[in-house]
């Protein structure tokens, strides 16, 4: 795509613990990205800057403000040179987020708002949301079929946005997402005003690769050599970077998370997250050297650095926080070794020495 289609303007609003709290993001860099309007028809991304640096009485807030001739950043995300903050734009007690991606939005995820309504001109605002969107998946390899959820889709008892403004635009939350894939796929020498080959949606990927079929996973066999020496005698085969997993472990992951994840996405009609689950129940199984009916295969293959990352954030980390706060020290450990065994599978560390049991 091209990532200078638009500039990306920053000014942020002052730290008050209703608004801008100043804190890092749990996981870092965003998992997914909220998309919302901001039921104010006619407001600016200048008018909300103003709201939201005096607000006072209740908190709320969000990441980015885009309307039809800026985007506008008024708290860190990431897309610059300063590290992701939180901000307020889904209420806590919503489980959806937790249940779709293992975290609380405010934690975890960006909030961006359309403005429409009033002297602002839909089109020109829905492009900039659209490209804006794209550049975040593109910077953090995300699918916009699977991490972008509009905040009704979060808290459908209250919430009617984004839906609400791209209605008023003639766009529907599917409209939005075609739209976003088709932005990552245009050549970087395409303009605004240029129209560009049809592009067909990206298939949903495990987080940090590429593309995998139902029945196939990717990785670097521990079975590779390396070729011939310039003496031309065979070399000793290239040692591996990580430590398969226990077919055991493997299983149970795939048992106690993943399949019931994998099940949750398919009741509620969500194809594209039921395809993710289940590459990740392939990718876990392939890690641990095992098919899906427990048989051995020829090798191992390294576990995506990404597919452990997911386990430890959605799953993993949460049940040492839990076991931690409830003085369970056993179940504690067992998380603990679990993390520690996803990150040797996946070269993130190596089999010693292990990460420290203060965190997960």
């Amino acid at each position: 795509m091209n990532l200078s289609k638009y500039p990306i303007e920053r000014c942020y609003i002052a730290k008050r613990s209703n608004t801008r709290p100043g804190l890092r993001l749990t996981t870092g860099a965003p998992v997914f990205f909220v998309a919302h309007d901001t039921g104010n028809p006619g407001a600016d991304a200048e008018n909300h800057y103003r709201y939201f640096n005096t607000l006072t009485g209740r908190s709320a807030s969000a990441h980015t403000f885009i309307d039809d001739r800026r985007i506008l950043e008024i708290i860190p995300t990431g897309t610059g040179p300063d590290a992701a903050e939180k901000a307020w734009h889904v209420l806590y007690n919503v489980t959806t987020d937790n249940e779709r991606f293992g975290y609380n939005a405010n934690d975890a995820a960006l909030g961006v708002e359309l403005c429409y309504g009033g002297g602002i001109d839909f089109e020109a605002a829905y492009q900039k949301f659209v490209w804006y969107l794209a550049y975040c998946c593109a910077k953090w390899n995300k699918s916009p079929h699977l991490f972008i959820p509009s905040h009704k889709q979060l808290d459908p008892a209250r919430k009617i946005d984004c839906d609400n403004a791209l209605k008023a635009g003639g766009r529907t939350l599917k409209d939005l997402i075609a739209d976003v894939s088709a932005e990552l796929g245009r050549s970087s020498s395409s303009s605004p005003g240029q129209p560009s080959s049809p592009v067909k949606p990206p298939q949903a990927a495990p987080p940090g690769g590429s593309p995998v079929s139902p029945g196939t996973a990717t990785g670097s066999a521990s079975s590779a050599t390396t070729p011939p020496s310039s003496s031309g005698q065979p070399s000793q085969p290239a040692q591996p970077d990580f430590v398969p997993l226990p077919a055991d472990l493997a299983l149970a992951l795939v048992a106690e998370y993943v399949r019931p994840a994998w099940a949750a996405a398919k009741a509620a009609g969500q194809q594209p997250e039921a395809d993710h689950f289940h590459r990740l129940a392939v990718n876990l199984r392939s890690a641990a050297g095992v098919d899906d009916a427990g048989r051995k295969l020829p090798a191992a293959i390294k576990l995506h650095k990404l597919n452990a990352q997911e386990l430890i954030f959605r799953w993993l980390s949460p049940a040492w926080y839990r076991a931690k706060a409830v003085g369970d020290t056993k179940a504690a450990d067992a998380a603990h070794e679990r993390a520690n065994r996803l990150r040797s599978a996946s070269g993130l560390i190596s089999a010693s020495p292990p990460v420290s049991s203060e965190s997960v």
